[in-house]
């Protein structure tokens, strides 16, 4: 094949073949950098609100009352049902696609290259995990605030 190609025909492919190596090379950079300036993004996102936790406390204490307010304001049976709809909603094992899409874009998000097997996982493990810790929670807090609220939400729940 050499012997049949003049040194100009040669010489173009390996040019071809330079560029097409450096192309890919800066494909490659640009992903890795890409990974790094996400995972540098979430650092930072996530050290400018633990800062703004920290020394907007005051603001927190305001909203915090609000909010007590308003769910203390709330007949048992709504706070049984709105417990019953989030847990449903967020933690609902009804929904294992729409976890491998919340669970993917955060895996995504930490510039982490997609990987079934992990968000499967995941997927598998983490709404038991969260669902048991949101029970703990109802039963802990709620038995004490409110003991007729977890009646209500047990008979609902069944």
């Amino acid at each position: 094949m050499i012997k049949e190609y003049p040194e100009t025909h040669l010489q173009k492919l390996r040019i071809g073949i330079h560029k097409e190596t450096v192309q890919l090379v800066k494909i490659h950079n640009e992903y890795n950098l890409h990974s790094i300036l996400h995972f540098s993004t979430n650092i930072i996102c996530f050290a400018i609100l633990s800062g703004y936790f920290i020394l907007g406390n005051e603001k927190l204490v305001i909203l915090n009352s609000w909010i007590q307010e308003f769910l203390y304001n709330l007949s048992d049976t709504i706070k049984a049902f709105s417990i019953l709809l989030v847990t449903d909603l967020w933690i609902g094992f009804h929904s294992p696609h729409g976890w491998e899409l919340m669970i993917g874009s955060v895996y995504n998000d930490f510039g982490l290259a997609h990987n079934d097997q992990i968000i499967s996982g995941l997927v598998s493990t983490f709404p038991v995990i969260l669902d048991t810790i949101v029970k703990y929670w109802i039963f802990h807090y709620l038995n004490r605030v409110s003991p007729s609220l977890v009646v209500i939400y047990h008979s609902m729940n069944e």
